[in-house]
């Protein structure tokens, strides 16, 4: 899976969030609440481990993520990006400030150790 590398080598914490809902409209934050913040180590392994997702075909489900994962820079301030991933169409949509057109919706191979190995990083930030 592709990440904006700049915004990746900017990264210095990750909001973990389970989604509630989905946004009314695309490029807002996805509601939910934050069940973890990740920081050094933990946040670059996460990435990591996002960017090595292999690539996969999109199944209809409709997109019901529920989780994501937000980006920032030292400031905290704005989101660099949001990854929105929806395990059941293997899709992962993402937005922000540091986010090009052409990296907004990825697929990925949701049955792929890398992408159990996040699910299940993202379960235990919930725990």
């Amino acid at each position: 899976m592709q990440l904006p590398a700049e915004a990746v080598a900017a990264t210095v914490l990750i909001e973990v969030v389970r989604i509630s809902a989905i946004p009314a409209e695309r490029g807002v934050p996805y509601p939910g609440r934050v069940v973890a913040d990740w920081a050094g180590d933990e946040a670059t392994e996460a990435l990591t481990l996002i960017e090595n997702l292999p690539g996969g075909e999109q199944h209809r489900c409709g997109f019901s993520p529920g989780w994501s994962i937000r980006a920032y820079e030292d400031s905290l301030d704005l989101a660099l990006f949001e990854a929105a991933f929806c395990f059941r169409c293997h899709e992962v949509r993402l937005h922000g400030t540091a986010v090009p057109p052409a990296l907004t919706t990825q697929f990925f191979g949701a049955d792929a150790t890398a992408a159990q190995a996040l699910l299940a990083r993202l379960r235990q930030a919930a725990v």
